[in-house]
């Protein structure tokens, strides 16, 4: 599996070396009936690493993404969060949808503590973590408002911060900010940045945003093939923290045209085959 690697004399902190391995997944396969979808996935993610997954449009992403949160079942090869085999939900890992996911019959503080009060948490805490994270993500004076007062990207700010309540091990994230238009995305993108320097944790998110993989991501994982698998994981030698300069960056604009090009070989293949 080729690899753009890189310098190991300086170490990100989201080195999976530096705490191993939180999550393992090892020849992971996935397929409905006569589909395959992807096979043979093997991935491992660090304690204190983001790892972007990129790739062309059905080759599996999202699907892998809930094979991890546990929400559907690998067809072949296993998944296992710190030693413990992925069969369904596991506590302490926390999914971050495209569409916000939010109830709109909830407030923002309702939906905040939705998480926590299914993991079983005193009135007490909820009380005073559910204020903390809703401060956190920036919604403070929002407590008392519905899902259809707020903006969608005061909306997706209100599913992270549920997700965050319940101080997850595992952030898996489907798109997050797909929803929303270039500006807010932008923002959310250095305020998760913000938020996982203050408190580090294994995160995996999805993107079809070559850009923001490689802004966000430790590694970037690129998905190719028919069914899928690893093609490469790109190591993202960008230092920390990350903000607007890093889109100015030489490496940055390196980085991003080697995803890219990766990426544009195959969609070039697929649109001569359609020619034919």
């Amino acid at each position: 599996m080729p690899s753009a690697a890189a310098d190991k004399s300086s170490l990100t902190p989201g080195d999976a070396t530096l705490a191993g391995a939180r999550i393992r997944a090892q020849g992971v396969g996935k397929h409905y009936g006569a589909l395959e979808v992807f096979r043979n996935i093997d991935l491992d993610v660090g304690s204190r690493e983001i790892v972007a997954i990129v790739g062309p449009s059905g080759c599996g992403k999202t699907t892998l993404l809930r094979c991890i949160d546990g929400l559907i079942a690998p067809t072949g090869g296993s998944i296992v969060i710190e030693g413990e085999q992925v069969d369904g939900p596991l506590p302490g890992v926390a999914m971050v949808f495209q569409h916000f996911g939010l109830f709109p019959w909830k407030t923002v503080f309702a939906n905040v503590a939705y998480g926590l009060k299914l993991a079983g948490a005193t009135k007490a805490e909820i009380d005073e973590r559910v204020p903390r994270y809703i401060k956190l993500v920036g919604l403070s004076g929002f407590e008392s408002a519905y899902p259809y007062q707020l903006s969608g990207g005061m909306q997706q700010r209100c599913g992270l911060a549920r997700a965050l309540a319940i101080e997850p091990r595992v952030l898996l994230m489907d798109e997050p900010f797909a929803a929303v238009d270039a500006q807010t995305r932008e923002i959310l993108q250095f305020e998760l940045l913000r938020i996982w320097e203050m408190r580090p944790t294994s995160m995996v998110f999805v993107t079809h945003s070559i850009e923001e993989a490689v802004l966000m991501g430790h590694r970037v994982v690129v998905l190719k093939g028919r069914p899928a698998g690893v093609f490469e994981v790109v190591d993202v030698d960008l230092p920390h923290p990350r903000g607007r300069s890093t889109l100015s960056h030489p490496r940055f604009a390196q980085l991003r045209e080697h995803v890219w090009s990766t990426l544009m070989d195959e969609a070039r293949a697929a649109e001569l085959q359609l020619q034919r």
